[in-house]
């Protein structure tokens, strides 16, 4: 069975048959097929079952439950169970633990507790993996495996011993000589040279915890690539014992991993964990938050660029809760079925949920599942067998792709060094939350793109619009390939604080904004902060008042075919340029010289012909999202209702209702936390 084969669409669930008396395993299993689920995922925390000590491996448990599988035809994603080292592992092998900064052991008891480089994990991780694949992965029933779990969750720092020495070695492949490295990082400010790699650490505790930015930004990109060559090790074994069609991914998406890199390098396609309830956590729960559970459709929206067609292993199905502390509401009647069309709508042909039964012991007591405790009959599972059938309704739209004319580029580099640096992280936070609220509240579906390092510039032409944030680190490659996509015709807008550092985090003594000068057409001879004393500050658009926010570039153009489109008029800004365009082949730049607000982000998409794409298909309530797939022609339109009430639609075409299978026009009613989903054609 492949599982994103283009033809169907498909609903899986997490089951774990070691929490479960054997007897009930052919009752759940029958259950969930009756429901509509196809597909499990197991094992990814069961080292234990396949190696209970030492060099001593036993398959008996595993035989036995894919014998009951295999008898209903239930299909298993199997997983690696390298995510919870076993404790004879970590008592005999402590090396193995990940180590905080300030050099406490995680110890046993949680999970994720180890590093990725230690010698004899890796060994370890490596003889599991071939242990499992070897002997399980001839099964008919095992259509995929899974990698580890959820790679960098929790933590996505690392300070162990091993780190260290990997950490050198990662180095010395980078920059072949100290004295490379020593210019590279800067160490000559606050007398920090290198004069041998043994002086070389992760970075460890400061004075301040003031860091050496360019030795951190090195330091997430090897965290990185740790946590990408662990997942080769893995992926690299299962390959071998892949039966033609199986497939290999594994779930996320965390911090401080190229997730683009790791996808081509180890799988088949990514998936991802959606949980939408995290915006209901009760004491972290933010009335003010517009967004709320829609705010996954950014996240899903990452996950699209990674694979654009993916799958969800770990759906929303039941309320959030550990023990030590986190608690969040049972779904309300509907929010399953819009948080699983709200997967669909994003790219997503398999939907798995977390999870069957929900664990009477262990941390995760509060965390539901689709069955409370006792496994009777409920409301939730009612709900998924409602969406079963729906889907079975909108087959067609399995293998078709997101529509969109706008894109966001992203890079790592700038992502890593948004985190680690306070003056880029305050505009790109700003940025990204306003660009992402402005498109939800006027309907313009919207792509990010990862300038990878194998992106080319006609992959960008699809686009009419690409914002590009903050691009504070830019190279010759990058700052090449937005100049070829401009000058194909493609319309690119710069907010500040971009093109002044270099690939090392080191600021530039060009002339900003450095390499994007040509391409913008912009000249940038001053630049603050914006004072907390300062007000408002606003800008003028042709007459329409825009609020600076964070920073203000004060931009002058550079050439007779750049032009000032909008000025400063508030503090000592006033009549400095805050916008400048530039013709540049067939297309044009924008250099806006702050960061962005919904409003502005607003009448950016307004004033360059992007907003509300398919306003004359549809009119929506600010309270809907929508979303297209298209598909060989055919465009299937999903409208998501995140509000409790009911709202009016108006379909300004018909189009056929996929549930009904019935031609509608005109206004409906959308109920609270309705969805529906309409063939163009």
């Amino acid at each position: 069975m492949n599982l994103l084969n283009g033809e169907r669409l498909v609903l899986g669930t997490c089951y774990y048959p070691e929490h479960w008396k054997e007897e009930l395993w052919r009752e759940d299993l029958t259950r969930m097929l009756e429901t509509g689920i196809e597909v499990i995922r197991i094992a990814e925390f069961a080292w234990s079952k396949i190696e209970p000590s030492e060099g001593v491996f036993t398959y008996e448990f595993f035989d036995r439950f894919l014998d009951v599988v295999e008898e209903t035809e239930m299909k298993v994603i199997f997983c690696t169970p390298t995510a919870t080292p076993p404790a004879w592992l970590t008592d005999k092998y402590p090396e193995v633990l990940n180590v905080s900064k300030e050099g406490v052991v995680y110890r046993h008891g949680q999970r994720r507790h180890y590093n990725y480089n230690a010698p004899v994990y890796r060994e370890l991780c490596a003889r599991i993996t071939e242990k499992s694949a070897a002997h399980y992965g001839g099964r008919k029933c095992i259509i995929g495996w899974q990698i580890d779990n959820e790679i960098n969750c929790e933590k996505d720092e690392f300070y162990s011993a091993s780190d260290t020495t990997a950490f050198r070695t990662f180095l010395q492949d980078k920059y072949g000589t100290l004295e490379q490295l020593n210019e590279a990082w800067g160490t000559v400010f606050w007398n920090q040279t290198y004069t041998a790699w043994e002086e070389i650490y992760v970075p460890r505790p400061t004075y301040g915890d003031a860091t050496n930015p360019h030795e951190v930004l090195d330091y997430m990109r090897f965290v990185s690539a740790s946590a990408r060559g662990f997942a080769k090790l893995q992926s690299d074994i299962l390959r071998r014992y892949c039966k033609p069609g199986d497939f290999i991914t594994t779930n996320g998406i965390f911090g401080n991993l190229d997730n683009h890199a790791m996808r081509a390098e180890s799988l088949d396609f990514m998936t991802y964990d959606s949980y939408p309830n995290f915006a209901y956590v009760m004491d972290a729960y933010d009335e003010a938050d517009t967004m709320k559970d829609r705010k996954w459709s950014r996240n899903l929206s990452e996950v699209r660029s990674i694979s654009p067609i993916f799958g969800i292993m770990e759906q929303q199905s039941g309320a959030n809760g550990w023990n030590t502390g986190m608690a969040a509401p049972t779904p309300r009647p509907g929010q399953i079925t819009l948080w699983t069309m709200q997967s669909v709508a994003h790219g997503a042909d398999f939907v798995s949920y977390f999870r069957w039964r929900t664990c009477t012991f262990g941390t995760e007591i509060y965390w539901h599942g689709i069955l409370d405790y006792s496994g009777r009959d409920n409301r939730r599972i009612r709900e998924i067998r409602q969406i079963h059938e729906r889907l079975q309704k909108m087959q067609g739209i399995s293998g078709s792709r997101y529509e969109a004319e706008v894109g966001v580029l992203c890079d790592y580099d700038n992502l890593w060094d948004a985190r680690l640096d306070v003056w880029h992280r305050s505009v790109e936070e700003a940025s990204k939350k306003a660009l992402f609220q402005a498109m939800q509240h006027s309907h313009t579906p919207f792509d990010y793109v990862y300038l990878t390092k194998d992106r080319r510039a006609e992959e960008l032409k699809k686009y009419k619009v690409l914002f590009y944030p903050h691009a504070t680190m830019i190279s010759e490659e990058r700052a090449g390939l937005l100049k070829e996509y401009v000058a194909d015709g493609g319309i690119l807008v710069v907010g500040c604080r971009s093109g002044y550092k270099d690939m090392n985090g080191k600021c530039v003594m060009d002339h900003l904004p450095g390499l994007l000068a040509e391409v913008t057409g912009t000249d940038i001879p001053e630049y603050s902060f914006i004072a907390p004393d300062a007000g408002e500050v606003f800008v003028d658009w042709d007459g329409i008042k825009m609020r600076a926010r964070v920073f203000a570039d004060l931009l002058e153009p550079l050439s007779q075919d750049a032009k000032v489109e909008a000025s400063y008029v508030s503090d000592y800004y006033a009549g400095s340029g805050a916008l400048i365009s530039n013709s540049y082949g067939k297309g044009k730049a924008y250099y806006y010289g702050s960061a962005f607000d919904e409003e502005s982000a607003g009448i950016f998409l307004q004033k360059l012909g992007v907003a509300r794409p398919y306003g004359e298909i549809v009119a929506l309530p600010e309270a809907c999202e929508i979303a297209v797939r298209e598909k060989e022609g055919r465009k299937f339109m999903f409208i998501l209702n995140y509000g409790k009430e009911a709202v009016t639609i108006e379909l300004r075409r018909e189009m056929t209702d996929l549930e009904s299978g019935k031609r509608v026009s005109g206004k409906k009613e959308l109920t609270g936390y309705g969805v529906m989903v309409l063939c163009m054609e």
